[in-house]
């Protein structure tokens, strides 16, 4: 298992054939081993909505000091009961600015730390591993290699027993193999080369055996928001 971020964009819309060049990536990488691969791009990997009562938190803050340390351009005539109720509206309205633009992908990386990113990107690769049933292939030599494109991370899952085989180098290796396309935005070819980079990986640990090396899983991308 390897996550390793990488600059992606945040929404991808591909036609047929970039599909289907991912589609033959596959069917190319598992030619040579008996291990299935199911390639993912997801848009994100959570909700993250503690970034909105941050970004919330902190305008209606920043808002509320900005009015009490210049009071004395907008209060020439003392306090009294309107005032107040203009400072309280405007700390709401100010909140609910930043709420509203803590849903924005830049803000929820901005404020959202690092681990936690990562946590959700591992937690939704685990997701997926059970979902489109890549742990339930006949040696359990299933591998999940996803795209999260808000977290801008490349996340590799591969079954235990599998797993256990290699190195946690080799499979650094093959997220490695897509990084430099990835951070230039193109996000099928890097998702390509990593499919071959595994491909390779898994056709020394898990060789093919000739005549008994059924498809198991599809080799069509998998695109989920």
């Amino acid at each position: 298992m390897e996550g390793v971020p990488v600059e992606t964009g945040e929404r991808l819309q591909l036609t047929a054939e970039e599909r289907e060049r991912v589609s033959l990536a596959v069917r190319a990488a598992e030619q040579h081993t008996n291990a299935e691969i199911v390639p993912m791009i997801v848009s994100r990997s959570g909700l993250y909505r503690d970034a909105q009562y941050r970004a919330g938190l902190l305008f209606a803050v920043s808002a509320l000091t900005i009015l009490l340390t210049t009071e004395v351009l907008w209060l020439p005539w003392g306090w009294h009961a309107a005032n107040a109720a203009w400072l309280i509206l405007t700390t709401i309205l100010a909140y609910g600015v930043g709420a509203w633009l803590g849903t924005l992908t830049p803000f929820i990386r901005l404020l959202t730390p690092a681990d936690r990113l990562h946590h959700k990107v591992t937690l939704r690769a685990e997701r997926a591993f059970v979902q489109h049933a890549v742990a339930q292939t006949r040696e359990r030599t299933g591998v999940l290699i996803m795209v999260s494109l808000l977290e801008h991370e490349i996340y590799v899952l591969a079954d235990q027993p599998l797993y256990q085989r290699v190195p946690v180098a080799r499979w650094s290796s093959v997220v490695d193999a897509a990084v430099s396309r990835l951070k230039t935005g193109d996000i099928v070819g890097g998702l390509c080369q990593s499919i071959e980079a595994c491909g390779v990986l898994l056709a020394e640990v898990c060789p093919g055996r000739p005549g008994d090396n059924p498809n198991e899983l599809s080799n069509e991308l998998v695109q989920e928001p």
